[in-house]
């Protein structure tokens, strides 16, 4: 949640589905407390404000100084919501897929990260999260049906992990 908007408690969420939505028929959302702890929040309204932007409503947040202590806090959707609403080109389509480089399963994509010019994916890797880049120079493939994602990354990049 990037905002508060007006004095009624509503909130602009910044989301990566990859197209316009206003997460219409959404029962609730999940908004991280802590790391590891999700609060369930139910959504009243929801209505577009641009295509990676949404005005939100949740119940029992019903002014402005509600709203500001929801900002900078991480949304998460239940998947089937996720699933529903996530255009399937978007970045984050890739959540759970398979990491596949020179033949061999590195690991599930357990994060997706945007930047400008690359993608980075969060996998673990004997037990330790490493950012794996995705850009024209990694990304070989894309198997959407069996969520599976080929690369063929830089000799040396996950050595440095493993050494670490």
């Amino acid at each position: 949640m990037v905002s508060a908007f007006g004095l009624e408690g509503e909130i602009i969420l910044l989301h990566s589905l990859g197209k316009k939505t206003a997460l219409k028929g959404i029962d609730a959302i999940f908004v991280e407390d802590q790391k590891t702890s999700f609060l369930p929040y139910f959504v009243q309204s929801a209505r577009i404000k641009s295509e990676k932007e949404i005005y939100l409503k949740l119940e029992d947040i019903n002014t402005r100084e509600a709203a500001l202590k929801m900002v900078h806090k991480e949304v998460w959707l239940e998947e089937k919501d996720f699933k529903q609403f996530a255009d399937r080109s978007a970045p984050i389509a890739l959540l759970g897929y398979q990491l596949i480089d020179k033949g061999n399963i590195i690991g599930n994509i357990d994060e997706i990260i945007e930047q400008p010019h690359q993608v980075l994916c969060k996998i673990l890797l004997e037990g330790k999260e490493v950012l794996i880049p995705l850009h024209d120079q990694t990304l070989q493939r894309i198997d959407r049906k069996n969520k599976k994602v080929w690369v063929d990354l830089p000799d040396g990049l996950l050595e440095i992990y493993k050494s670490s």
